[in-house]
């Protein structure tokens, strides 16, 4: 999976703070026309302003199908009903394989403390978790001991077989930072955050006297004959995991809310020997074949010239992945749909990418990278939306020496309303990651990221057990989708073909060696098999 240093979108405009000296600013002071008198513009904005089908579309994708995990059949029936409502819409779209994954389907999870009380537990198995069977796994929890070195924790690894083994550190206090800090005295709040910063070296420490990474980890305790392994992935927030995936391949792996985890935790730790339960039914489904989706309005002038919307459409599977990224793909649908009703005949093609396995490194847009040259190669732009439900108020040029000019053109007729909230930085850096627009940037091809402000985007919906349909703001995205579709109408109106030149990028501070730009990744193509 990829690496995650910020919430998405946010990396490559902190970066271009860092390295440029860009021109920051805010696109309301602009003395451009408005768009009030290009009825094209008046439909689009007069048309999601009174008939939305946002909130139709999210619950359709969010509550009906669900969490789109790459290789689930949540992800292939997601496909489908994009493909269809594209057609409902009059829109051309198809299903195009890009590799395979382990297929996998997640089942009932049920975690009951036994002894020395009964207590049904909050957890979630984590993706691609191996299955229980009959009535589940009933052990004995213990935890992850402090050894000496290497060679204590092998002579002490026996001492797990038939137990559930806990291998994540008691967070010291459930509440969030933001909570300390409100309430605590300075003098209490400096305390907590010493202990804190002590708590997690401490256990750093604890891990790396194994010898192990934590793949390597789970894998020894599972050969060693444990029964299961407990894990606490606490997002620092009320109530908010981060579901990832499994290690393991024979016992069950699950993660405990920070409360459950931490009463667990203390029973071993005083001696109480607790007992669980642990049901997580699961299936293996082998490898299967993974998709883009992609949907198509073909160009009436320049139909070998493109512009495109990009938005992932896979997610981990701890709720219904609502904003990453069912939020960017409902605003591109959105888009396409404003697009369709009111500006079907392009002068340029318009097209628009639902990627697979972005989480597991941007995996369906740089395989449609390598796949379609006659695309990237002739691309006019592309606006990529992936980092929550807010809007949009970030907009870098990506490196490019002449995004200024035309990205600046194209906002100039976006409303006031949406446009004084964004603030451009050009030529800005090219974005190495993050999500798929990097795909295109690191072949040369003009792709932005449409960077939305946070919503608490970090902690408390990017891949947990919260984030649902009930944590979109449907006006932002709305504002989101207009300005989706006015880039994209600009974009195909103007006359002008864009300037994928690059700039030249700064020494490197740290090394002292010319900047590079971020070069292609190849995509993997079979994926989640050892």
């Amino acid at each position: 999976m990829k690496t995650f240093l910020h919430p998405k979108g946010f990396p490559a405009a902190r970066y271009a703070a860092a390295m440029f000296i860009g021109a920051s600013m805010c696109c309301g002071s602009l003395s451009f026309a408005q768009s009030s008198k290009d009825p094209v513009i008046n439909n689009i904005v007069n048309e999601e302003n009174s008939n939305s089908q946002l909130e139709k579309l999210a619950h359709e994708l969010l509550d009906v199908v669900g969490p789109r995990l790459v290789g689930s059949p949540q992800m292939k029936q997601a496909n489908d009903w994009a493909v269809k409502k594209y057609g409902d819409w009059g829109i051309t779209a198809r299903n195009e394989k890009w590799g395979e994954w382990r297929g996998w389907q997640r089942g009932v999870s049920h975690i009951d403390l036994i002894s020395p009380r009964v207590r049904t537990l909050e957890g979630t198995q984590l993706a691609w978790s191996p299955s229980t069977s009959g009535k589940g796994v009933k052990a004995e929890a213990i935890i992850l001991p402090e050894v000496a070195d290497s060679v204590a924790f092998q002579n002490w690894l026996p001492n797990v077989k038939g137990k559930l083994v806990m291998i994540s550190m008691n967070p010291v206090s459930g509440r969030p930072d933001k909570n300390w800090e409100e309430f605590a005295t300075k003098d209490l709040y400096n305390k907590f955050k010493k202990e804190k910063d002590e708590a997690a070296k401490a256990w750093k420490d604890r891990l790396a006297k194994t010898g192990l990474t934590a793949k390597n980890l789970a894998l020894a305790i599972e050969k060693a004959g444990a029964a299961g392994i407990i894990i606490n992935n606490w997002s620092q927030g009320w109530g908010v995991d981060k579901i990832f995936g499994a290690n393991t391949t024979k016992i069950p792996t699950v993660d405990l809310s920070v409360e459950d985890y931490g009463l667990v935790y203390r029973l071993a730790t005083y001696g109480s020997k607790p007992v669980l339960n642990i049901v997580s039914e699961s299936k293996e489904l082998g490898m299967v074949p993974t998709f883009n989706t992609i949907a198509e309005i073909k160009g009436t002038q320049k139909p070998n010239e493109y512009v495109m919307l990009s938005a992932h459409f896979d997610s981990w599977d701890g709720a219904s992945g609502a904003t990453d990224n069912g939020s960017g793909t409902i605003m591109m649908m959105e888009a396409m749909r404003l697009l369709k009703k009111f500006y079907p005949n392009p002068k340029r093609t318009i097209l628009v990418g639902h990627w697979g396995s972005e989480e597991q490194g941007l995996n369906g847009s740089r395989a449609f990278v390598e796949d379609h040259p006659e695309i990237v190669n002739n691309l006019q732009a592309l606006f990529n939306q992936d980092n929550g439900t807010g809007r949009v108020v970030n907009l870098s040029g990506q490196g490019f020496a002449k995004a200024k000019d035309y990205l600046t053109r194209w906002l100039a007729q976006v409303p006031d309303t949406i446009k004084n909230q964004i603030k451009t930085n050009f030529p800005g850096a090219p974005g190495g990651g993050g999500s798929d627009f990097a795909s295109f940037v690191a072949v040369g091809a003009p792709g932005f990221s449409l960077s939305s402000t946070s919503w608490d985007y970090g902690s408390y919906t990017w891949h947990t057990n919260r984030d649902s349909y009930d944590k979109l703001v449907f006006d932002e995205i709305r504002s989101n989708a207009i300005l989706a579709a006015i880039l994209v109408y600009m974009a195909c109106e103007d006359p002008e073909k864009t300037s994928n030149e690059r700039i030249t990028l700064p020494v490197n501070e740290r090394t002292g060696k010319p900047g590079v730009w971020p070069p292609q990744v190849k995509a993997t193509r079979k994926g989640g098999v050892n």
